[in-house]
């Protein structure tokens, strides 16, 4: 099976804001960029899965003929109050907690990268069994960086904890509109 995972285009947000699981919309020249990006190279009967926040789901709707299959799994993160507010104004004692625990920790009281990881897993194995059963080798699916980087954590056979270890420890380098393709 051969996976496509693209991260949405930029949202439209102020640098070094927390936005986690906040729906921002993106900014038409910015879908336009990705998609233009992506012309021609994407497998184009391929089922394609999508966040259901508007960065992800807008580019979605662009990318091939077939309609995308939202779900709530590709989401990213939750960061309960942290949401919306400026890195810098979230109080230190609370990051140093979190770095503490990078796994289990609840930023802002929301979803540790554990709950993350397991809600990411089990669309990895849904979507595996789906193409197992359809006979389909391909699949794209448009998330966030973090779920990206659970998802490939996913497909090098780390269980949720392991998948959360990985990520919560790997520095974050996924561009916006980054196309990544894992292959068995």
């Amino acid at each position: 099976m051969r996976i496509t995972l693209i991260r949405h285009p930029q949202p439209q947000v102020a640098t070094g804001v927390c936005y986690g699981s906040t729906d921002l919309p993106v900014a038409r020249q910015q879908i336009d960029l990705v998609h233009a990006a992506l012309a021609g190279i994407l497998p184009a009967s391929a089922p394609l899965y999508s966040s259901p926040l508007r960065r992800c789901a807008d580019l979605a709707t662009q990318l091939t003929p077939l309609p995308p299959m939202h779900d709530a799994r590709l989401a990213e993160m939750h960061f309960g109050a942290w949401e919306m507010h400026r890195w810098d104004d979230i109080p230190r004692a609370e990051i140093d907690a979190w770095a503490a625990d990078p796994v289990h920790y609840h930023p802002g009281g929301g979803e540790s990268v554990l709950q993350m990881a397991t809600r990411v897993a089990a669309f990895y194995a849904a979507l595996r069994a789906n193409a197992q059963a359809d006979a389909r080798p391909d699949a794209i699916v448009v998330c966030h960086a973090g779920t990206i980087r659970l998802l490939m954590a996913c497909h090098a056979g780390l269980a949720p904890a392991d998948m959360a270890q990985r990520a919560a420890s790997t520095p974050h380098s996924i561009a916006y509109g980054q196309r990544i393709v894992l292959q068995d």
